[in-house]
């Protein structure tokens, strides 16, 4: 099995990076090559506690928040493996979950980027996958449409509230908390659009490895929990607001104005 670079973009996070790194180290395996930390200027030990409890981590401090495409691709820049796992800091890792996912990749040579299903701290579903934003389903989003009918496919909505995700399946949209992706697909693509600081990356990433003829495949049998917030709820207000940029930088990317 090729090997693999796990890339974590942490800021102020401690305790939920202590946690997805103790996940990794149990649980990782002889697949994963390199944990490559790139710490976006924290200020509540996070580095201290990388190089003391993880000294077999590659620590990169950035000094500042230089945000989630850009530190990302640090990362990818500084990566060797076939494999490249960019999964967030607060991301725990479940049994046989990178091994799983490193199959469906070597399985198929057309498959570029690859998740799995993400659990929260209760056990509850996670919905990771999404459509690409159009008229129909930001309107179904702007007037609850979504929510009022859930079972309704044509009303459900960019985070597609009618499929239970118990099934393997090609999607438009996997959510940035954790990806599998290849190299080759990742050279071919490109990086991050560091446009994106935080929020809508994910969706563009997506969109350009479709629109390159890779495919984008949601796998169940690998599972990880995600307990969501780890950054943002240290300033709501600042991601609250580049929410709402990165939708008008991704609709004006690609719609244009």
């Amino acid at each position: 099995m090729k090997p693999l670079s796990v890339i974590i973009v942490s800021w102020n996070a401690c305790g939920f990076l202590q946690k997805c790194l103790s996940s990794l180290r149990q649980w990782g395996g002889s697949l994963v090559k390199e944990i490559i930390v790139i710490d976006n200027g924290s200020s509540d030990g996070s580095p201290e506690m990388v190089v003391r409890e993880f000294p077999g981590v590659d620590l990169v401090q950035t000094g500042e928040n230089l945000g989630f495409s850009r530190a990302n691709n640090i990362g990818i820049k500084r990566a060797s493996g076939a494999y490249l796992a960019l999964i967030n800091s607060d991301v725990v890792l479940h049994p046989g979950c990178f091994e799983r996912l490193a199959e469906v990749i070597r399985a198929d040579d057309d498959v570029g980027l690859v998740g799995p299903k993400v659990l929260d701290q209760d056990g509850c579903l996670q919905r990771t996958c999404r459509t690409l934003p159009t008229l129909w389903n930001t309107a179904c989003r702007a007037f609850a449409l979504d929510t009022a009918f859930p079972r309704w496919r044509l009303f459900s909505g960019r985070e597609m509230r009618h499929w239970q995700h118990d099934n393997r399946a090609e999607v438009e949209v996997l959510s940035g908390c954790f990806w599998l992706a290849r190299r080759e697909a990742v050279e071919d693509v490109g990086g991050l659009d560091e446009r994106f600081f935080f929020y809508g990356e994910d969706t563009d990433w997506c969109k350009r490895f479709g629109d390159a003829g890779w495919k984008v495949v949601f796998f169940p049998e690998a599972t990880c929990t995600h307990f969501g917030g780890a950054s943002s709820a240290n300033a709501p207000l600042r991601f609250s607001v580049e929410l709402l940029r990165a939708n008008l930088v991704y609709w004006r990317k690609h719609e244009g104005a």
